[in-house]
């Protein structure tokens, strides 16, 4: 474990005085998300900015510099963070707004952190937010880095709250078509079981249930479906996306949108997610004919991972979002320092 926060003040202070740009890495394993990186820019590698910093079992709550990689022991981190190789950050999770299978029931990462220590175009080395919930003044900073790649500073420490892993777990699954399982899970999703995950892939739906041992077998009893004898694997795979699905080299799609909404009709492999909130799509498609359908759906499409990285590949925002995020952009990076046109072209 090492403390590199001096060495990267000294590296944002030279690039400032410079005007260099920099791209920040962590571990590497999110390169592919985003646009494509600036090939002009230096790098601010966070990688070795690593430890824990605090730890309070008690409390549940976790403090760990944000090159600390991803690790689970004893206690786990409730929304199930996916982790594309051994060098997977903490602070990289943050930034790119990863949470997994649990998302609907345990929250994102943006609900899980309490606080951070954050590297601003400035070279200002600021701390937000604390250890527990209700601190917070001005602009909510730590979960504004969820989802910020960024853009809005190097993030160097994060608070966050972990949980005790659940005694028991198990997984029901029985054949579906895509056409019924939209409105079943949400039906199930509904009722006060102890349902932690909720998916569809190759006309199967699988349901998760997990917590004190009494309440999952009382619900398996009752609810339709096998018990899969394999279910941990099943959602290991899906969690870190190694599910045959993710294999290959076609673009690959998210939809975040309504958990009832109809899923778009696009000829293509589809992997549903969150009990409907998170859709995948496989397959070459046109940006703008996706965000139509998004919309229609009541939410975004982003190409996650493959595809043309050089153009947009997050959703198009308002006018006046755009506005709200030029400004932030300023105020936390006044200078364009960090990761320039990574999540947006014009930010």
């Amino acid at each position: 474990m090492a403390d590199i926060s001096q060495a990267l003040i000294e590296q944002v202070l030279q690039a400032r005085q410079s005007g260099q740009k920099l791209n920040i890495q962590g571990g590497g394993t999110k390169a592919f998300m985003g646009r494509a990186a600036d090939t002009e820019a230096g790098t601010l590698k966070l990688g070795e900015h690593t430890g824990i910093v605090e730890y309070h079992p008690v409390e549940l709550v976790l403090t760990a510099r944000a090159g600390t990689t991803l690790a689970e022991e004893g206690q786990c981190l409730h929304f199930e963070p996916p982790r594309f190789g051994d060098g997977s950050t903490l602070g990289g999770t943050l930034a790119c707004n990863l949470s997994g299978p649990a998302r609907p029931w345990s929250g994102s990462v943006r609900d899980q952190v309490l606080g951070i220590r954050l590297l601003n175009g400035k070279a200002e080395h600021l701390r937000f937010g604390g250890q527990v919930m209700k601190n917070v003044a001005g602009y909510d900073t730590s979960r504004l880095q969820a989802g910020a790649m960024g853009t809005l500073g190097a993030i160097t420490e994060i608070s966050l709250k972990v949980m005790p892993r659940p005694a028991m777990s198990l997984t029901l699954v029985q054949d579906m078509p895509i056409d019924d399982v939209i409105d079943y899970m949400n039906s199930r999703a509904k009722e006060p079981k102890p349902i932690t995950g909720a998916a569809w892939v190759d006309g199967k739906v699988y349901l998760r249930l997990a917590g004190a041992k009494s309440a999952v077998e009382a619900t398996a009893e009752k609810w339709s479906g096998e018990i899969m004898e394999q279910g941990d694997q099943f959602w290991h795979q899906l969690q870190h996306m190694q599910h045959d699905f993710f294999a290959g080299d076609d673009p690959l799609w998210r939809f975040s949108v309504g958990s009832t909404a109809e899923n778009p009709k696009l000829d293509g492999p589809w992997l549903i997610d969150w009990a409907g909130s998170q859709r995948w799509y496989r397959g070459d498609a046109d940006m703008a004919q996706l965000e139509t359908l998004a919309q229609r759906a009541g939410g975004q499409v982003s190409l996650f991972r493959g595809g043309d990285r050089t153009d947009e590949v997050m959703h198009q925002q308002p006018r006046a979002l755009k506005e709200i995020q030029r400004r932030l952009k300023k105020s936390f990076d006044p200078d364009g320092i960090f990761n320039p046109g990574r999540l947006y072209s014009w930010l």
